[in-house]
């Protein structure tokens, strides 16, 4: 499963490069609000352009609808990237261009006019096959950049040769958007903890009552199987609720918060684990080896329902074990709590490493591995 590195690339200088990048940042009035992603990928320019080579990085930038979008312009990446890294040029929002989604060969071509060598350091949108990640690597001598080649050693021995225990932390809104990585990690994992919304449903399966909270009906047998099966999964036991006419993120609206049990009152809704949840889940991290975490285990936006991925966060912070934290609002929250330089690995893709997890493979790695040098 390995793929081409850059020293596999040979002598770069005076070679163009097409760097595929993630520069997805959040942008807020035409400011950059978190440059992390642009940051994260200069170890791999700086060994490009260290060694003669001319840079021209490219990124989408949210999800214009194949057409040129001022709300979507990539000048505040621009400017960053001048900043961060001068001498770099940066292509217009790749998603300008309806050729980038739909892997168009003839976008391809455009973008590889002129070019030498193809890196690709943008993981999180390497489970895409789209025209700037699957194109390239079919016509130029290509690699993964550090950041990509970083996220595969990681994550890929989850799949196979993790340090025991080994527990998988699942939250986030849905059990459909988690079937397939609970279906490959349930045979790795010495133990699932699941939180958020989706865990509603594995009450449901129980048999408890979940008033309001997300419940997925068609998904209920699906738990129920998990349940039933020859896996260790642990389910809240408590959650915190709001009362009728409350409403999240909006706490002058009213309605009462609450600590309640394993079931939820008609017209309640859970919105966060309970405190004696939060704590057994923090004391089997502790005893963990190794830790995969992905989705808050409640709405943790709102500081009334934060407690929850509040003591997952710090758990993990003070874990012995290896932690790794995949991408998404999971790392959203590490940041809001500042503990983002306390775990091992924070993944800058959430649905790339939950399918890298679950497939074993991505199309962007598989594009690498049959490249012409590959």
């Amino acid at each position: 499963m390995s793929v081409p590195s850059l020293e596999d690339l040979g002598d770069v200088s005076g070679r163009r490069v097409l760097l595929r990048a993630d520069f997805n940042v959040p942008i807020a009035n035409g400011e950059i609000v978190d440059d992390f992603r642009i940051r994260a990928a200069l170890p791999t320019i700086d060994y490009l352009t260290s060694r003669g080579a001319t840079v021209t990085a490219c990124t989408h930038l949210g999800r214009p609808k194949g057409a040129p979008d001022p709300k979507y312009s990539v000048e505040p990446v621009r400017r960053r990237l001048a900043e961060l890294a001068p001498g770099v040029e940066l292509l217009d929002n790749l998603r300008f261009d309806p050729g980038e989604t739909s892997n168009d060969p003839a976008f391809v071509q455009k973008l590889i006019e002129g070019q030498d060598l193809y890196v690709n350091d943008a993981f999180g949108a390497s489970h895409r096959a789209h025209a700037s990640i699957v194109g390239p690597p079919k016509f130029l001598p290509s690699a993964a950049g550090r950041l990509l080649q970083r996220e595969v050693e990681v994550l890929l021995p989850l799949r196979s040769d993790p340090k025991r225990p080994f527990v998988v932390i699942l939250g986030g809104s849905k059990v459909s958007d988690k079937l397939g990585v609970i279906d490959a990690l349930s045979t790795v994992a010495d133990a699932l903890i699941i939180g958020g919304g989706m865990c509603f449903t594995f009450l449901a399966a129980q048999g408890h009552q979940v008033g309001d909270s997300l419940l997925e009906v068609d998904q209920i047998e699906t738990c129920k199987r998990f349940l039933d099966a020859d896996i260790t999964i642990h389910i809240p036991h408590d959650v915190t609720g709001l009362g009728p006419g409350g409403e999240i993120m909006n706490p002058e609206a009213g309605g009462e918060v609450r600590q309640l049990g394993s079931d939820v009152p008609d017209g309640w809704k859970g919105l966060d684990i309970g405190p004696g949840t939060a704590s057994e889940f923090a004391d089997i991290i502790a005893e963990a080896k190794t830790i995969f975490w992905n989705g808050p285990m409640g709405v943790f936006e709102d500081p009334r329902f934060a407690a929850g991925t509040r003591v997952i966060a710090e758990a993990m912070a003070e874990a012995r074990g290896f932690t790794v934290v995949g991408g998404g609002d999971s790392a959203a929250a590490l940041d809001a709590f500042g503990l983002a330089n306390e775990v091992d690995h924070v993944s800058t893709g959430g649905g790339a490493s939950l399918e890298l997890l679950e497939n074993g493979d991505l199309p962007g790695l598989e594009a690498l591995r049959g490249a012409t040098n590959g």
